[in-house]
């Protein structure tokens, strides 16, 4: 009686493990990777060799957390040599700043669920990202560093039109400016409107943010069409690709001056 118990309880774990993992989409060849990639703005793909691997039940786990994320498991070397995958990895593929972020599981000295959900939080940055304390991480560490900020009042239904204005512009810039939208009802966004010399009373509003130059510009007051923006931006367009080589430059310099350590999440 006690055996079939035990067995009883490793068949429901093991079952529940395999529904877990069954409902993620499994990419078998390139084409199906590409196409994966392709049709959404954020994807994320577990390249597993098998299901005993490192960190592979906290990712399902982490999955768990992230409904709404497009996730995806690989273990064909195939599509792994596509995307220069050697070892066990946690990858993100991102449209609005042309970015893949890679996290090797080898690398990491410790991980959990909770650390593994953190890791795609800040990396879930979209055509339009909405600003609180975890996506900030990952909007400040992109190789784009001009931000396209939208200061509106998140709770006013006429504000709805204006974002969808905003939404779809967006995709027009990708790889240039990163668009933000910041909800001024947000007590947690008050320093972002004090930033920008504003109150929530003066919403909705355009502002630009330069990371290199560590610089902000104000779109004059005035109703927010999609032409003002686009004149509102001209400018700074240009400097996109002499801000990125800084950045790199940079980082380079960084790299070379910090000695290698372990991830930790």
């Amino acid at each position: 009686m006690i055996f079939l118990t035990v067995f009883s309880l490793l068949t429901v774990c093991v079952t529940a493990g395999d529904e877990e993992s069954g409902s993620i989409l499994r990419l078998k060849d390139v084409p199906a990777a590409e196409a994966f990639i392709d049709s959404v703005e954020v994807a994320v793909i577990g390249f597993f060799e098998t299901e005993a691997a490192r960190g592979y039940k906290e990712f399902l786990a982490a999955v768990k957390q992230m409904e709404t994320l497009p996730v995806a498991l690989c273990s064909e070397k195939e599509v792994w040599a596509k995307y220069g995958i050697a070892s066990d990895t946690i990858s993100i593929f991102r449209k609005a700043d042309l970015h893949q972020e890679h996290l090797k599981l080898s690398e990491a000295k410790k991980f959990d669920a909770d650390g593994l959900t953190r890791f795609m939080t800040i990396n879930n940055i979209h055509y339009v990202t909405e600003y609180n304390q975890a996506t900030a991480v990952g909007l400040f560490q992109s190789s784009v560093k001009t931000h396209l900020l939208l200061m509106a009042d998140g709770g006013r239904e006429h504000s709805e039109p204006l974002q969808q204005r905003f939404r779809d512009l967006a995709p027009k810039y990708a790889g240039k400016m990163l668009f933000v939208l910041v909800n001024g009802r947000e007590k947690s966004n008050t320093r972002v409107l004090e930033y920008f010399g504003l109150k929530s009373r003066d919403l909705p509003r355009i502002g630009i943010y330069d990371g290199v130059s560590d610089k902000k510009w104000l779109m004059a007051p005035g109703e927010i069409t999609t032409e003002r923006v686009q004149n509102f931006c001209q400018p700074l367009t240009h400097r996109h690709t002499d801000s990125l080589r800084l950045f790199s430059f940079q980082q380079k310099q960084k790299e070379a001056e910090t000695p290698e350590d372990k991830t930790e999440l």
